[in-house]
């Protein structure tokens, strides 16, 4: 089986990686390309609060008193939507798990069907390329179309090349300050999930400083490799 073939099996991937570093747009490509379901923490919750199932509705109850949900919360969200038939094809998490702790209550559920995790991604960046790629983010605050400081600058200075106008805007996050403290942060809480899965021999590494196209090619060929 070659990069280009499909998985024939389903197979559960987690992509790690900092933010600004692509999941989002890698996991939506092989959504695409796999067939895949990308399952992102933050969307479970909301989607479990809207439905109102008995997880969401314990999920919504420490929401709204401020507190931070649960790691069994969170499970059992998960256990649920993967039980749903579309996730028979295969599902990449995306901002799960964060911690040792849920590593481990993963790879309970996952045993629940006798199924494991097929691989952990990591995108790997340079830390310093990625301070500057994020801290260099602007947007037009009319239609949306993003600019970098050094990367894609606007054809007529201060104006907007898709709809013309004049107004930007910066995420307030997204100084070079907070975006190296939130790397440091990620580096700290990442490294042990990644000799977790590499003792699992499920770790994989990818360069996510690539083209785009590339670093697709390159988890493409992961998926495989992870379901054949």
């Amino acid at each position: 089986m070659d990069a280009s073939t499909p998985p024939t099996t389903a197979p559960v991937l987690i992509l790690l990686g900092p933010p600004g570093a692509g999941k989002g747009t890698q996991a939506r490509m092989l959504e695409a390309r796999f067939g895949l379901i990308q399952l992102s923490t933050g969307d479970l919750l909301r989607a479990a609060v809207a439905d109102g199932t008995d997880a969401g509705k314990r999920a919504k109850a420490v929401m709204d008193a401020g507190e931070l949900v649960s790691d069994d919360i969170v499970i059992a969200i998960l256990r649920d939507r993967l039980g749903e038939p579309d996730c028979a094809k295969g599902v990449i998490l995306d901002g799960f798990p964060r911690t040792i702790v849920q590593a481990e209550a993963l790879d309970a559920l996952l045993a629940e069907t006798g199924q494991v995790v097929s691989a952990a991604i990591s995108l790997d960046v340079d830390d310093a390329a990625m301070v500057a790629r994020i801290s260099g983010r602007f947007t037009c605050a009319d239609c949306g179309e993003g600019y970098h400081d050094s990367f894609k600058t606007p054809a007529t200075k201060g104006q907007c090349d898709r709809c013309q106008c004049t107004d930007f805007k910066r995420r307030a996050d997204d100084t070079a300050e907070t975006v190296a403290a939130r790397l440091e942060a990620y580096h700290a809480q990442t490294a042990p999930l990644i000799a977790f899965y590499d003792a699992q021999d499920a770790l994989a590494r990818v360069d996510a400083m690539g083209a785009i196209d590339d670093i697709a090619k390159d988890l493409g060929a992961h998926v495989v490799k992870a379901t054949a």
